[in-house]
């Protein structure tokens, strides 16, 4: 079964950076598209960046330039690097494994981003 573990949330001030984590089991990662998804309370669920299969990598405009996501496939682990982070950034983030219809999964912990102005 898809297992996906994210780490690396906290709580910084307006403008500090945050890594996060998400180390991937049970399916063909390396054939993977992955995703990072964030849930605000009382807001959608929301695609903040994902992988393609010819290799690229779509950002949200609303993050475009401040976040960078990689991949190590020896480590079957995905990241976001968050720069210059805002209060509207603050949520649970997800990774997913797009390929499989992946996205936030509620009833999981995540990793929570909180930021303060």
């Amino acid at each position: 079964a898809v297992r996906l573990v994210e780490s690396g949330g906290g709580s910084v001030q307006a403008g500090g950076s945050l890594r996060l984590s998400c180390v991937a089991s049970g399916f063909a990662f390396d054939d993977s598209d992955m995703g990072w998804y964030r849930q605000a309370p009382g807001n959608e669920c929301e695609l903040v960046s994902r992988t393609s299969s010819d290799g690229s990598i779509w950002y949200a405009s609303s993050v475009k330039g401040r976040f960078t996501f990689s991949q190590d496939n020896a480590k079957n682990t995905v990241y976001l690097e968050m720069n210059s982070l805002k209060p509207e950034d603050a949520a649970v983030y997800y990774c997913a494994a797009v390929t499989y219809g992946g996205s936030c999964r509620p009833w999981d912990q995540g990793t929570q981003v909180t930021v303060s102005s």
